[in-house]
């Protein structure tokens, strides 16, 4: 396991597009969001022990925001052929036990949509506002595994909070950190290393 931090996109990127298969192989793409008050698009993994670590909160808060009319989206980046614990059949046994009841996709094989989010960790946070627009990016909260900080989502849950209420998000915003996202052989982006 290799720990690395988030490259915190720039705040106020539009939302790069994607269309990706759920682990059954129907397709979803950020147009769902059309009309959403927020989006979150996730960076997920089954087996990284970071993501392990908060899943289970990530399902109640999720299911909360859904209700709102929130967009919600995970995205399995890793290379399944090296990491056969992140099959899509193992996604979708992950995605239950958790309580995510959000799309949760399959990446491309050479990790077109981790690349266009500049995503680098599992977990990787984004929430953007009804335009689109990122409002934030970084850390679910301060607890990781074995800090025995407790597991809250609360930076997440305030960045979305906020966009929901139309009120601006702390810019004092803190990089996720988890396992780094297992690239492909030789599609690991420039930014990664």
């Amino acid at each position: 396991m290799v720990a690395v931090n988030s490259t915190m996109l720039p705040l106020g990127t539009v939302a790069p597009d994607f269309s990706l298969p759920d682990p059954s192989g129907a397709l979803h793409s950020l147009a769902e969001a059309d009309g959403a008050p927020a989006t979150v698009v996730m960076f997920m993994s089954n087996h990284c022990p970071y993501v392990k670590h908060l899943g289970r909160e990530v399902g109640l808060l999720t299911q909360r925001w859904r209700a709102k009319g929130v967009a919600v989206f995970g995205v399995m980046s890793n290379d399944t052929d090296a990491y056969p614990d992140d099959a899509p059949d193992k996604m979708a046994a992950a995605a239950r036990g958790w309580g995510w009841d959000f799309p949760y996709l399959v990446d491309t094989d050479d990790h077109a949509v981790a690349k266009a989010y500049r995503a680098a960790c599992t977990p990787d946070f984004y929430v953007f506002d009804a335009a689109l627009r990122l409002a934030y990016r970084g850390q679910f909260d301060g607890s990781r595994p074995g800090n025995d900080a407790p597991v809250t989502g609360a930076d997440l849950k305030a960045a979305v909070e906020a966009v929901l209420a139309g009120a601006p998000v702390d810019d004092d915003q803190w990089p996720s950190m988890g396992c780094n996202i297992k690239w492909r052989p030789g599609q690991a982006p420039d930014y990664f290393g």
